[in-house]
């Protein structure tokens, strides 16, 4: 086992913002038994950290621990009645699977495609995109307990899923390493066109009834055109979390900005667009030394070549205060701050 811990490990090809920070140790886990090893050798005694695809973390400095990263592979399903249901290994990309689902005509992941990451994240941040969240379709994962060295399942109730966030996230945070995840898909799920420009964008193909490969194509086509392709401009994707706010604050925000960006999120709550925040006050395309706010989506960071982490968050503290001065509301971070 001790033979694959490699020392002193660059991650700056392994982030997608390219920042240089080193790792104490590193490992790279291909196949489930390699856990239960590293738990037999006490390595989780040690501070530890399970990287995915490096697209939601940001390191502000050389990490003092042990960087886990997902690497398994595999995806296969079944149907039972009128539902799909799709494993995938933790380590697969997630795009490979949302086109694996578009190849097979399974509804439910079409307009998630093109997020960035992994399948084994993807239940901690409770992804979503253009009106489809995670949790309305997740069945359930697989997850190594490093306290006790076993596997265990957890479904959609144990995750305790909320808006870019469960369990995972709060009381579980650093104990589980997610291996797969099980997706329950409806056969007969209908198919939503009618958030944010999707609807504009099949028009403008001619589509009038598209179906899951062209809700597919054209998401892609929205967030290729709104975000950096982060092999050339690194960044981690939108950076921010669009907070969600108790209605009577939402109305006096909507007297003073008739404009304001925003959506239903519950009765008692509404969701405002981050990105919409971020540019009123001024930060859409500014560039601070080697850390921009990308041209098209105020949501994102960029690295413009030579920018360490700790430059990254330091700007995004400075647009955090901006937004809190300006208009009352705290953002919150959607990365991993290490």
């Amino acid at each position: 086992m001790r033979n694959c811990i490699q020392e002193s490990v660059s991650l700056q090809k392994l982030n997608t913002f390219g920042v240089q920070a080193t790792a104490k140790s590193y490992v790279s886990i291909t196949k489930e038994s390699t856990l239960p090893d590293l738990y037999q050798q006490r390595f989780f005694s040690q501070p530890f950290f399970v990287l995915g695809g490096g697209s939601n973390v940001l390191f502000t400095q050389d990490y003092p621990g042990l960087i886990i990263h997902i690497n398994n592979r595999g995806i296969q399903h079944f149907i039972e009645g009128n539902v799909a249901y799709v494993t995938a290994a933790g380590g697969e990309v997630w795009n490979d699977l949302v086109w694996y689902c578009v190849d097979h005509n399974f509804p439910g992941l079409e307009n998630m495609a093109l997020i960035p990451g992994t399948v084994g994240a993807s239940p901690i941040q409770n992804i979503g995109a253009y009106g489809q969240e995670l949790m309305h379709i997740f069945h359930s994962c697989r997850a190594f307990d490093t306290q006790t060295g076993q596997f265990t399942t957890f479904n959609n109730a144990d995750c305790e899923f909320s808006y870019r966030d469960s369990v995972f996230k709060r009381t579980l945070r650093g104990r589980y390493i997610i291996t797969s995840v099980t997706y329950r898909l409806p056969l007969q799920a209908a198919i939503n066109t009618s958030y944010g420009a999707i609807e504009t964008e099949l028009h403008r193909r001619g589509i009038a009834t598209p179906n899951l490969r062209d809700i597919a194509q054209v998401v892609s086509a929205i967030r290729v055109e709104k975000l950096p392709d982060p092999t050339t401009v690194g960044n981690a994707g939108s950076f921010f979390k669009n907070p969600i706010i108790p209605k009577s604050q939402f109305q006096n925000l909507l007297i003073a900005s008739p404009q304001i960006v925003h959506y239903p999120a519950g009765d008692h709550h509404e969701k405002i667009a981050a990105g919409w925040l971020i540019e009123q006050c001024g930060w859409k395309g500014k560039s601070v030394g080697q850390v921009a706010v990308w041209k098209n989506q105020a949501l994102v960071l960029t690295n413009l070549g030579e920018a360490s982490g700790a430059e990254i968050y330091r700007i995004s503290s400075r647009i955090m205060d901006d937004v809190a001065h300006t208009f009352g509301i705290t953002l919150e971070r959607e990365v991993n701050i290490l």
